[in-house]
């Protein structure tokens, strides 16, 4: 009778193997939708992360030329700091406008609008013709990025079932570090390319001063102005891509009316305060006291004003018997959490990663022509495998064990990097790798555990809230890696082993949050 049973139960297993390969089922209407949502919000990170990718790799030349100095000119380091410090700060902003956007107008609507900012202020930056050009740009450009974040997770978390939230929180974790694999890659093969076309603009009567200003210095304005290319993904969007039924039930209710635009004040003047620590801490700011009394205000207005509009949303709501059962104080505890979540893994990756490839340039010297590409792509692939594990592991372990795991695994993987790396060459790259992996492994965590964290109808600006705020925190922290690097005459690896100690706070944060594995997303 076993045996019998076996059989039986083998040949019904082939049969319906046999069944799903030569008659396989049409793919129902909501499964495209699930996927075209999927691979927007893929595409949309991915050239998110595209954009952020190419300043790291080009700012050095680009401000070079800009400013008429040399590498080693301590201007061009205060610079670099500056505008990444301005980028991320309009991340932040920008998470709160258009989270704002995406709660009140939906998420497709929101996402697209999101999209064509970060694309064509990019590419705009390819004309820039002063330092403070390239500041301003990049600012208005990362409100796009920092909102397509919060609007492309609450669309897929919102449409796909619970059960796949793992793996889509990797894929989407994992988008971003594709751009930035992209941009090493094309960065890489740039030399050929760019005498080629300077040969075909030479050949179809473009003057030699055009030329020379679009190719010349590493071909940083050609690769800024191909950054628009992501303005046409729009139209795949506008056509392609189904509204989130969880918005549109919120909307028929009438919970999104309580959205007013006169709440993005706040953000504006929330962005003010942000704006003035950068500036304090900029080339034209002022000394050191005066600079660190100033953050203090200035984070507390960036505070105030970007939790300004969900303030006076969760009053107008309650008001009006719209909020059900969400707890007005919970929302607001639980962004400022998430806040400091994302501010940990940010400063991480902002204060000390990104400043990788400028690292292996130095050591390298001209020993290594393309030090910078590699070790981007080696950062890349490494995010890229991190991202996607961190995810998955949250299938099988708590969402707190797993943040404290990440937190301790990027405090080994920096170290080694720091430390143990004098030269650049096969250890620099693979330490490059597994310090890219820890460090950006929160990536895949974070479109896991956040969206958890809120209700429907204010998911978007939550969330958006938590990841992008965290960027104000990380931007604080990036401004002082030159700031340590001077301390420790000019030495980035004793400045990059100091702000790893941001991981330890970390590790203690996760525990005063909601265990959410295992629970469906509220409503």
């Amino acid at each position: 009778m076993p045996f019998r049973k076996a059989v039986i139960g083998y040949a019904g297993l082939v049969s319906r193997m046999h069944d799903t390969l030569v008659e396989p089922k049409p793919m129902t209407r909501r499964t495209r939708q699930q996927f075209m949502v999927l691979l927007a919000a893929f595409l949309g990170w991915m050239f998110d992360g595209f954009e952020m990718g190419l300043f790291p790799l080009i700012g050095g030349p680009a401000l070079q030329d800009l400013l008429h100095l040399t590498g080693g000119d301590p201007s061009v380091n205060k610079w670099f700091s500056v505008i990444i410090a301005v980028f991320l700060v309009g991340a932040a902003t920008g998470g709160v406008l258009f989270g704002w956007l995406g709660d009140r107008l939906g998420r497709v609507r929101a996402m697209s609008l999101s999209i064509f900012t970060y694309a064509i202020f990019t590419g705009l930056c390819g004309f820039a013709t002063e330092a403070w050009h390239i500041a301003v740009l990049r600012f208005i450009a990362s409100l796009g990025m920092g909102g397509e974040w919060s609007l492309g997770v609450a669309l897929v978390t919102e449409i796909w079932p619970n059960r796949s939230r793992a793996l889509l929180a990797g894929l989407i974790g994992m988008a971003a570090n594709v751009g930035f694999l992209c941009v090493a890659l094309l960065s890489l093969g740039m030399t050929g390319v760019l005498e080629n076309l300077r040969a075909f603009l030479h050949a179809v009567g473009l003057p030699e001063g055009t030329v020379a200003s679009l190719l010349n210095n590493s071909g940083w304005r050609l690769l800024m102005i191909s950054g628009a290319l992501p303005a046409l993904l729009i139209f795949f969007i506008r056509l392609c891509v189904p509204e989130s039924e969880r918005w549109e039930r919120e909307r028929e209710r009438g919970a999104t009316s309580h959205w007013a635009a006169r709440d993005l004040t706040g953000v504006a003047i929330g962005g003010l305060g942000a704006l003035l620590i950068i500036y304090l801490w900029s080339p034209l700011g002022t000394g050191f006291v005066v600079a660190s009394i100033g953050t203090m205000i200035g984070l507390g207005i960036a505070l105030l004003g970007y939790l300004y509009p969900v303030r006076k949303y969760l009053a107008r709501a309650e008001m009006a018997g719209s909020l059900l059962s969400v707890n007005r104080r919970e929302v607001l505890s639980r962004m400022l959490f998430g806040a400091g979540l994302a501010g940990v893994a940010l400063l991480g990756t902002w204060g000390c990663i990104q400043w990788a490839p400028k690292w292996a340039s130095e050591l390298a010297g001209g020993a290594a022509r393309h030090a910078k590409e590699y070790t981007q792509i080696a950062s890349a692939g490494g995010a890229i495998a991190g991202t996607m594990i961190a995810a998955l592991m949250g299938n099988w372990v708590s969402r707190r064990a797993l943040y404290t795991t990440l937190c301790a695994a990027s405090i080994a993987a920096s170290v080694f990097l720091y430390q143990f790396n004098h030269h650049f060459g096969a250890m620099f790259l693979l330490s490059v790798f597994l310090a890219g992996a820890m460090t950006a492994a929160f990536y895949g965590f974070f479109p896991l555990y956040l969206p958890e964290l809120f209700p429907t109808s204010v998911r978007a600006t939550g969330q958006g809230f938590s990841y992008n705020f965290g960027r104000i925190i990380a931007a604080i922290g990036g401004l002082q890696t030159a700031t340590l690097m001077n301390w420790f005459d000019g030495s980035f690896p004793k400045a990059g082993t100091v702000l790893t100690a941001i991981y330890l706070l970390g590790m203690l944060l996760i525990w005063l949050g909601p265990e959410t594995k295992g629970k469906p997303l509220p409503e």
